[in-house]
């Protein structure tokens, strides 16, 4: 079968991994030794780049390999093997998810498949129901949702500029996403939810979480 063609990314380094392999059968040992690249194909396959300088395509969901050692003997090859090796090593995601960036510092994010935007690492995750604190006034506040929106993109009807031109938060960047708060003293009435917008850097983590019934309240489904 012919080897997949070189695609158009950014040309992995080729390494060994190197376990005691002396107990292992010859495919499990060549998997672990020989030096290869594995990367994810955007239709959540994998191209290894193998030491002969052949590439291959593994398609883990149903245990399939394009190279030789597949074709021929069905066998469960050194590239089937590699690519389960690096899943699990943590150096390419799992199936169903991908690799991209935070939105917030750029660090690497491993996301599923489908999971909505903006992709956050877990140092700058913030999810519905988290509590923040207002750098500016203390304020106690209650994350309804982070938007993948800029700061100096959101326009404030009501003050006639964006979010970032908003009173306060001059000083922080006016490419931060938005995220919307409630104040918790809010979700205490039956009535709609009024949403806040505030640049993510002017939020803080609090040093405790507020462990009264206040602190958890299913913002997620207000609207």
């Amino acid at each position: 079968m012919t080897p997949l063609q070189a695609t158009p990314a950014s040309p992995a380094r080729k390494i060994a991994l190197a376990p005691d392999t002396s107990r292992m059968d010859r495919r499990s040992a060549r998997a672990w030794t020989e030096r290869m690249a594995v990367r994810q194909l955007p239709d959540g396959r994998y191209a290894v780049d193998s030491e002969s300088g052949a590439t291959y395509v593994v398609d883990l969901a149903h245990h399939e390999c394009s190279c030789p050692d597949y074709e021929l003997r069905h066998a469960k090859c050194k590239h089937l093997r590699r690519v389960a090796l690096e899943i699990t090593l943590g150096r390419v995601p799992p199936p169903g998810k991908f690799t991209t960036k935070c939105a917030v510092c750029g660090d690497r994010v491993v996301a599923r498949r489908g999971e909505p935007r903006p992709y956050l690492c877990s140092d700058h995750k913030l999810e519905a129901g988290d509590r923040v604190t207002d750098r500016e006034t203390g304020d106690r506040l209650i994350v309804y949702r982070v938007t993948t929106d800029r700061a100096d993109e959101v326009e404030i009807p009501s003050a006639n500029t964006t979010v970032a031109g908003y009173p306060g938060n001059h000083r922080y960047d006016a490419a931060d996403l938005v995220v919307e708060v409630v104040y918790p003293s809010d979700t205490l009435r039956r009535t709609r939810l009024r949403r806040y917008s505030f640049p993510y850097s002017r939020l803080a983590r609090p040093a405790e979480v507020d462990a009264s019934p206040e602190s958890a309240p299913d913002v997620a489904q207000a609207a």
